[in-house]
């Protein structure tokens, strides 16, 4: 039978098949008999055996990642010590595993504190980091079985929080200012006006924090979900 290669998760070495009888099959290393790992999308022929894919062939044509041993790597080759960083950083489709997530997280903030010495570029390196930020985000979101729009969550938190704060803040700010004399004699007045705008502040810093606690602590569904297979491979 002949089918699509759905997923591929290197290192659990197990993925998933879409016959072109409607049915999925789940297959692993071990049923691979082509000298190539294969990529989404990749065209296969395959025996099904109880639900599962074996003898799987991969079709001339097809796009494939690293080559396995006597094999070869292709072009479209982006898998780098078990990781399709492209895929990774870039894709916002399928499921991540918590330790990819994090790790990819601190590959990210790294770049990020990086580019934050550096003028001008720094800041055009932080506009970039922002969709790979999201992909990691989305399919964490998905293997927990959430939707990625929910990645939105701290985005809009943190702008909605530190707009009232700095409205607060200035707004404390002219006050104060119309009245030295007052504020001068009496600080804690000054500081009760200023108090709300500051919890805004810490509010705008709280929400994405947890958030990403979440998401990054948080077990991803058991088994396949309608974001695709369980990254883990069980």
């Amino acid at each position: 039978m002949r089918g699509e290669i759905l997923s591929y998760d290197t290192t659990a070495g197990a993925g998933l098949i879409s016959g072109d009888d409607g049915v999925r099959y789940g297959f692993s290393a071990a049923g691979l008999q082509s000298p190539a790992v294969p990529a989404p999308g990749v065209r296969v022929d395959f025996v099904p055996e109880d639900g599962e894919a074996t003898q799987i062939l991969i079709l001339a044509g097809g796009p494939s990642t690293v080559g396995v041993a006597g094999g070869y790597a292709s072009s479209t080759d982006t898998t780098v010590a078990g990781f399709d960083w492209q895929k990774l950083f870039l894709s916002f489709e399928g499921r991540i595993r918590r330790s990819h997530f994090w790790i990819g997280w601190l590959i990210l903030l790294g770049v990020g504190v990086v580019a934050g010495w550096l003028p001008i570029i720094g800041g055009l390196i932080s506009l970039a980091l922002i969709w790979p930020n999201l992909a990691i985000t989305v399919k964490r979101l998905h293997d927990m079985g959430k939707t990625g729009w929910l990645a939105a969550i701290p985005w809009g938190a943190a702008i909605v929080f530190m707009t009232i704060g700095f409205v607060m803040v200035m707004g404390a700010a002219i006050a104060g200012g119309m009245g030295p004399d007052y504020y001068e004699d009496n600080p804690a007045a000054l500081f009760a006006m200023m108090s709300p705008g500051v919890g805004a502040f810490v509010l705008a810093a709280l929400v994405p924090l947890a958030f990403l606690l979440w998401i990054g602590l948080v077990e991803g569904d058991k088994g396949d979900n309608r974001f695709g297979p369980n990254p883990k491979g069980e």
